[in-house]
């Protein structure tokens, strides 16, 4: 085989529509990312933040870390890279940079990849969750798909059919050797209630009958456990069949991976519909498009074409990613083991870079729901009825708001907050009861309802309360969304001046 063979061996001209929907679509969850950062990251991280960055920078806490921000940290500077980083993502959205030759949407997404894997650090427990790093792997694989003048390189979705096994297969299995209710199969009764930031449609999930809930779990084990290793096994065998007489086996296999990829899609669409988990549903969907061939699509659509036609892929970017995949099979000989280990790790790193991570979520269900409630009053002696609520965007407070639709925008103190309830106290929760005192108005930019107008409160305290669902009957009763009952004072009254 003479290396002109070799380089179209490599291509994949079956997967234009897997290209345009991992670039466009990664990209697009870039620019969420970064608005999110540019709206929240002052009040929350930033120079008079609840967890000032520049103060964890001086601590030395992004030793051994790559940060662009070892260099030089203001707010200032954090938002113009965000308004930099949005309009790269948004050309990548509108399909510019692709374009061009293959070096110039690599360019674009490699900045985006930089940039946030400089924030990850800096933003400490507020970017703890697992969906930051997805992104950053997601935005670094998705760089070598190259531009619309060359075919899809086979090696590059083969990387991000990797990803989409580690992401299902880990969760999946985070959740057969976590709690007992995966097994058997009562999850799905508690999670819709109890998950950190419900929507719209939870509460009629929740409502729904339990057999409904016990076939829910079992979908989740199929897409979650079986799909994975259909996909993986058939996108590494089609590569096996490239070329001559192995055609009709890779359009056979193409098909067997589309499926596999509608299965998890689907099941990640009805997340979407029934919570609101920041943009981790969103990207995996995006993700799952890895494995779509243009032939099946073009059997359903018609006029989707099943093959295009590509200028020859250049030698040097056929060696280019061919090294790149050679350099991630090392990279992810840990995250194997972690799969393989009776003590799993979820959403976890093992190198500096961020790549060939861990997932994983929900390994247990909660299955009481509490929520942290921030209470504040003018009075100087307040009596029980002198406190008001604070009211967050997303997280539950008003017994009567039905809960809102915000994925896959990320609501970063709502999150916090719904851990809070979960005993993960943090230095930053007092310090926001000091800012709700100031009546900062960064501060209360992040909330959804401050009662008191913008005015200095006389003192703030925290209580904690359960929540549940309404029932029918209970929701046509009394008009409200949860029933809630008191348990108690977190934070006891608390004063500028007393506290």
């Amino acid at each position: 085989m003479d290396w002109a063979a070799i380089v179209a061996w490599l291509d994949a001209p079956h997967a234009e529509l897997a290209r345009q929907v991992l670039q466009r679509g990664t990209a697009a969850i870039f620019a969420v990312a970064f608005l999110s950062t540019f709206m929240q990251f002052p009040a929350l991280l930033g120079e008079h933040g609840l967890s000032p960055a520049p103060r964890y920078i001086a601590a030395g806490g992004l030793e051994g870390q790559p940060s662009i921000f070892r260099w030089h940290y203001s707010d200032r500077f954090l938002r113009l890279l965000c308004l930099v980083c949005i309009a790269i993502a948004l050309t990548l959205v509108a399909g510019l940079p692709q374009l061009g030759p293959p070096w110039l949407p690599l360019l674009a997404f490699l900045v985006l990849w930089v940039v946030y894997l400089s924030i990850l650090p800096i933003g400490q427990v507020f970017y703890g969750f697992g969906w930051e790093l997805l992104l950053c792997e997601a935005g670094f694989l998705v760089a070598f798909l190259g531009s619309d003048a060359v075919a899809p390189p086979t090696l590059a979705l083969l990387l991000i059919v990797w990803l989409v096994f580690r992401l299902e297969f880990g969760a999946g299995m985070i959740k057969m050797r976590g709690g007992r209710e995966w097994r058997d199969l009562t999850a799905l009764m508690f999670h819709h209630e109890t998950q950190p930031m419900p929507n719209p449609v939870s509460r009629w999930a929740h409502l729904a009958p339990a057999w409904w809930h016990r076939v829910e779990v079992l979908g989740n084990h199929f897409a979650q456990l079986v799909a994975p290793w259909v996909l993986l096994v058939s996108a590494i065998g089609a590569i096996g069949s490239v070329g001559g007489d192995g055609a009709a086996v890779t359009a056979v296999l193409g098909a067997i991976m589309t499926a596999s990829a509608a299965i998890m899609i689907l099941t990640q669409g009805w997340l979407v519909l029934t919570g609101n988990f920041a943009w981790l549903n969103w990207i995996t969907i995006v993700l799952g498009f890895a494995a779509v061939d243009d032939r099946v699509v073009a059997w359903l659509l018609p006029a989707w074409p099943a093959e295009r036609a590509y200028a020859p892929t250049p030698v040097w970017w056929s060696i280019l990613v061919g090294l790149v995949f050679i350099a991630y099979v090392w990279l992810s000989i840990p995250s194997v083991r972690n799969l393989a280990s009776k003590r799993q790790m979820m959403n976890a790193s093992f190198n500096r870079l961020r790549l060939a991570n861990a997932y994983g979520a929900f390994g247990t269900v909660t299955k009481r729901r509490d929520e942290i409630v921030i209470e504040g009053t003018m009075a100087d002696a307040p009596g029980d009825d002198d406190w008001v609520e604070y009211g967050f965007k997303g997280k539950p407070g008003d017994v009567r708001r039905v809960p809102g639709w915000f994925a896959p925008y990320h609501l970063r103190l709502d999150w916090l907050m719904c851990f809070l309830a979960l005993g993960q106290y943090g230095t930053w929760f007092r310090v926001l009861l000091v800012r709700l005192l100031e009546a900062d108005a960064p501060t209360l930019r992040l909330l959804g309802h401050d009662p008191f107008g913008g005015e200095r409160p006389r003192w703030v305290r925290a209580r904690v309360y359960r929540y549940r669902f309404a029932t029918r009957a209970q929701k046509r009763e009394t008009g409200q969304i949860w029933m809630r009952e008191d348990r108690g004072l977190l934070v006891a009254p608390m004063g500028l001046t007393a506290g």
